[in-house]
C-alpha cells in the first residue's frame, strides 16, 4: 500500500477552525461596506407578468437600485440561462425552455426571482422589497406530473420535457413473454429539498478593473464560464473564488440566477454587493431532488434467474430545464441497466414532465439513488411473490468473479467485484441468524420488526479529467493546488495526507489551495464522488513528474550519479547525502532553478469505477402509533483501496443519515396552485440524532483496475443503499399484517393508516 497511500485514519485538520467558529464562509468574508441584495420573488405558481411598479421602492431610505430583467437587458447582458436537453426516443431533441435570469413575460414557480433590491442595510433592502409591486395575471398551474394541462412553455405544448429510452426493448418484451415468473412493482421516489447547513450565497465586487465573484458552490470554473457568457467579458476579466462551503450535495453545483444579478449590481453601482439566502427562500428556490414514479417489471426463469427487466418512469422536472434536469434523470436510470445483476436484456423509458415547481436536478449526496432504489425495492417484492429469500435471489443473479471484466447490455464494462462474498460478510456482520429472536422479542413488546436489504452498485467519475500542481514556497513549505472543491468532506486533510504519503513532506507543511480561478486555471469541481479518486490520480502523476525532475537535477549536480527516491528521501549513488523533497527544493531555489519549484500534471481517467456494497437494516414499528424506529444498521462496502478510512466512515455515516431522512420524514408537498406547503422546518421533516442508530460500518475492498490507486469513491454510497434497505425493512415488518405496498416517507400517520386499512380489509 505504500505506493497508494498508507491508509491511515488521520483526523480532519479543518475541523479545528470549523468547530471553533473560525470558518471563512462567503457571508463571513464579504467586503466591508458591501451593499445588501434582496430578491423579490413570485408569490404565484403560474402567471403572466404584465408589469413591475418599483417607484416607491426606489424612493425608500438607503436604496441604491431596484433591478429588473429590463435593466439587465439594457446593460447588454445575455438573460437566457442554459439548461440540459437529451434526445427523445424518436431521435428529436428534448423540449427547449426559455429561462431568464430575472422573470420576464411569465412566472412559472413560486419563488422565481422577479426583481432585486440593493440597499445599504439588509433591513432597508427587505423593507423596500416589500414595496415592489409585481402585476401578475394568474394562469392555471400544472401540478400533475403527467402530460397535458396548461402549457408552461410554448415549446412543450403537453408539458413533456422528453421521452427517453435506453436498452433492448424488443429483447425485454420477448424475455418477459417467455418468462416463467413475471413481477411488476410500482415505486414512488419522494421529492426532497437539499437543506445544506449553509444556504446559497455570494458577493461581487469590481477590483482592479476585473469582476470578482465569490460563491459558495462546488467549483469555480462553471460559474466563471457563465459570468463570461452572460456579461460578454473576456475570461481574463473575471475572477471567481469559493471559500469554505457548508454543504453542497449537488445542489450547489447547479446554475442559479442570483450571482448574475449581484454581479450586475456591483458593476453598475461601483460598490461590492452581497446576498445570502434565507432558509424559506432556499426551500423555494434551490433545485430539488427525486420526484419520480417508476413501474418496474422483472422476468425470471424457473431457477429464479432474472432474464430481463424494464423500468418505466415519469419524472417531475419542475418549471425549467436546469443544468442537468433532463440529462441527469435519464442517466439515473441508465445506471441501473448496468447493475450487479447478470441480466441479458434490460430497457428503461423515462418521461420528464414540466410542473409549476422548483426545477429538479440536485441529488443531495445520494447520490442519485433512484435507479438502485427502484430495482432493490423490486427485488425484495419479487422475492416475496416468488417465495424465495431476497438474499438468495440476489446471489443467484450476481455477476460472478470469474465473469469479470463483464460488459453489460448497454456497453458498460465492470472491472472487478466480489458481490456474493461481500453479501456473506454483511449477513455475518448484521447477525441475521439472530433476527428471529429479535423479532420475537419485539412482538412480546407489541411491536413489529422487519429486516431489509439493499445491495447497491453505482458508477462514479463526473469529469474524468483533473489537474494537480505542487509549488515549493520560500518559507520551506509546499502548496498543492487542486481542481476539486471541498464542501465539508475533508479534502484539506486527505489531499495533504496523500501528498505526504507519496513524497515524505510532513502533512503539516502542506497547504491545500482550492476554489480560485486565478490560482488554478482548470478543474472539474466536486460532484459524482469524483474528488479523491480523480484528484489524487492527478497528484500521483505530478509527484512522478516531480521525482523525475528532481532526480535529474541531483544527478547533474552530483556529476551524473544514479539517483533514486524511496517515498521519503532521495538516494544518490556514491554519496551519503539523502535529501528530502523540501531539501531539494531549497537547493534548487539557491541555484536559481525556479523551473523546479512548481510542478503540474493533468490526467484523464479512461473508465469509471464502481463502488458497491450491502446495507442491512432492522426497523421496529409501534402499530398503535405507526412510529417507525431504525433499530439496527449494518453497512459493508467495497470502495477499493482507502486513503483515509476515518473520512470514508464519516462520509458513509452522513450519507446513511440523509437516506434515513428521506425514508422516514422528508417529503416536499405543493398544493394544487403550486404553493409550497413545506417551506420551513416547522413543516419539512429532517433527520435528528434520535432517528439515527449506531451504524456498524466495515469494508471489504477489491481494488479497481480503472485508476492507478485502485479507488472507487464513497461520497454518495451511504444514501444509495439506505433508501431501499429501510423501505424493504418497513415492508417486511408490515407484511404479516397484510400490508402489501408502502411508500416513503414512513411517517407515523402513513404507517398507522396502512395498518388500519389492511386490518379493515382483513375484517
Amino acid at each position: 500500500m505504500e505506493k497508494f497511500g498508507k491508509s491511515q485514519p488521520v483526523t480532519r485538520v479543518e475541523d479545528q477552525r470549523f468547530l471553533t467558529g473560525q470558518g471563512r464562509y462567503v457571508d463571513d468574508i464579504a467586503p466591508d461596506g458591501a451593499l445588501f441584495a434582496v430578491f423579490v420573488r413570485s408569490q404565484v405558481g403560474h402567471g403572466t407578468l404584465t408589469g413591475i411598479d418599483a417607484d416607491d421602492a426606489r424612493g425608500m431610505p438607503g436604496v441604491h437600485a431596484v433591478i429588473t430583467a429590463q435593466d439587465l437587458a439594457d446593460a447588454g447582458m445575455v438573460l437566457e440561462m442554459e439548461g440540459s436537453r437529451v434526445k427523445n426516443r424518436d431521435g428529436s431533441d428534448g423540449a427547449y425552455t426559455e429561462r431568464s435570469i430575472l422573470a420576464r413575460g411569465r412566472v412559472r414557480h413560486v419563488g422565481e426571482p422577479i426583481a432585486c433590491v440593493v440597499a445599504e442595510t439588509l433591513d432597508q433592502a427587505r423593507d423596500a422589497a416589500e414595496m415592489v409591486m409585481a402585476e401578475i395575471d394568474d394562469l392555471p398551474a400544472h401540478m400533475d406530473s403527467a402530460p397535458g394541462g396548461e402549457a408552461l412553455h410554448p415549446t412543450a405544448p403537453d408539458n413533456v420535457a422528453f421521452d427517453f429510452g435506453l436498452g433492448d426493448a424488443d429483447g425485454v418484451a420477448a424475455a418477459i413473454k417467455a418468462a416463467v415468473h413475471v413481477v411488476t412493482v410500482a415505486v414512488t421516489d419522494n421529492r426532497v429539498i437539499c437543506n445544506a447547513m449553509e444556504p446559497r450565497g455570494c458577493y461581487a465586487e469590481v477590483a482592479n478593473g476585473r469582476l470578482h465573484v465569490a460563491v459558495n458552490g462546488q467549483g469555480v470554473w462553471g460559474p466563471k464560464a457563465d459570468l463570461v457568457k452572460h456579461f460578454k467579458l473576456d475570461a481574463d476579466d473575471v475572477h471567481v473564488t469559493t471559500p469554505d462551503v457548508g454543504g453542497g450535495f449537488g445542489m450547489k453545483g447547479m446554475r442559479y440566477p442570483e450571482p448574475f444579478v449581484v454581479a450586475h449590481a456591483a458593476r453598475s453601482l461601483g460598490r461590492p454587493v452581497r446576498w445570502m439566502s434565507e432558509r424559506t427562500e432556499a426551500m423555494l428556490t434551490d433545485n430539488a431532488g427525486r420526484d419520480l414514479v417508476t413501474t418496474a417489471t422483472l422476468a425470471f426463469d424457473a431457477d429464479y434467474r432474472m432474464t430481463a427487466y424494464s423500468l418505466d418512469t415519469v419524472a417531475n422536472m419542475g418549471a425549467y430545464n436546469s443544468q442537468f434536469a433532463q440529462g441527469i434523470q435519464t442517466n439515473l436510470f441508465s445506471k441501473v441497466l448496468t447493475g450487479t445483476y447478470a441480466v441479458p436484456h434490460a430497457y428503461m423509458r423515462t418521461r420528464g414532465v414540466y410542473t409549476n415547481t422548483t426545477p429538479v436536478d440536485a441529488y443531495r449526496g445520494a447520490g442519485r439513488p433512484e435507479a438502485i432504489f427502484v430495482l432493490e425495492r423490486s427485488m425484495d417484492e419479487a422475492a416475496r411473490q416468488l417465495g424465495i429469500s431476497g438474499w438468495d435471489l440476489r446471489k443467484r443473479n450476481f455477476i460472478r468473479p470469474d465473469q469479470f471484466p463483464y460488459t453489460t447490455p448497454t456497453g458498460v464494462t465492470y472491472d472487478v467485484g466480489e458481490f456474493s462474498d461481500l453479501l456473506d460478510t454483511a449477513q455475518t456482520s448484521a447477525d441475521t441468524g439472530g433476527f428471529a429472536a429479535r423479532k420475537a422479542a419485539s412482538a412480546r413488546q407489541g411491536k413489529l420488526r422487519g429486516q431489509g436489504l439493499c445491495y447497491y452498485i453505482e458508477s462514479i467519475l463526473g469529469d474524468p479529467s483533473e489537474t494537480a500542481a505542487v509549488e515549493f514556497t520560500e518559507d520551506g513549505n509546499a502548496l498543492i493546488y487542486v481542481g476539486t472543491q471541498s464542501n465539508g468532506q475533508g479534502h484539506e486533510t486527505v489531499y495533504a495526507q496523500f501528498l505526504s504519503d507519496q513524497t515524505g513532506i510532513p502533512a503539516n507543511r502542506i497547504t491545500v489551495v482550492q476554489g480560485d480561478s486565478d490560482r488554478i486555471p482548470q478543474g472539474g469541481g466536486t460532484g459524482g464522488s469524483r474528488s479523491v479518486t480523480v484528484q489524487n490520480t492527478a497528484t500521483l502523476a505530478t509527484v512522478e513528474a516531480m521525482i523525475a525532475s528532481f532526480s535529474a537535477y541531483l544527478a547533474e549536480k552530483e556529476g551524473g550519479a544514479d539517483v533514486s527516491f524511496d517515498d521519503e528521501r532521495f538516494r544518490i549513488n556514491g554519496s551519503n547525502l539523502t535529501p528530502t523533497m523540501l531539501d531539494v527544493a531549497a537547493m534548487a531555489r539557491a541555484d536559481g532553478r525556479e523551473d523546479l519549484l512548481r510542478h503540474s500534471q493533468r490526467i484523464t481517467l479512461d473508465n469509471r469505477s464502481f463502488p458497491n456494497g450491502a446495507h442491512v437494516v432492522e426497523v421496529e414499528i409501534d402499530p398503535e402509533t405507526g412510529q417507525t424506529v431504525v433499530d439496527r444498521y449494518t453497512v459493508v462496502d467495497d470502495f477499493g483501496n482507502l486513503i483515509n478510512p476515518m473520512l470514508v466512515e464519516g462520509q458513509v455515516h452522513g450519507g446513511v443519515v440523509q437516506g434515513l431522512g428521506q425514508a422516514l420524514a422528508e417529503r416536499v408537498v405543493f398544493d394544487e396552485d403550486g404553493q409550497l406547503l413545506t417551506a420551513s422546518f416547522m413543516d419539512y421533516g429532517m433527520p435528528r440524532a434520535a432517528d439515527v442508530p449506531m451504524i456498524d460500518f466495515s469494508t471489504r475492498g477489491t481494488p479497481s483496475l480503472y485508476n492507478p490507486m485502485g479507488m472507487k469513491g464513497c461520497g454518495e454510497a451511504g444514501t444509495v443503499g439506505a433508501l431501499a434497505a429501510v423501505a424493504n425493512a418497513v415492508l417486511d415488518a408490515l407484511w404479516d399484517e397484510g400490508v402489501r405496498r408502502v411508500e416513503m416517507p414512513f411517517t407515523p400517520h402513513r404507517v398507522w393508516g396502512w395498518l388500519k386499512e389492511a386490518r379493515t380489509e382483513a375484517a
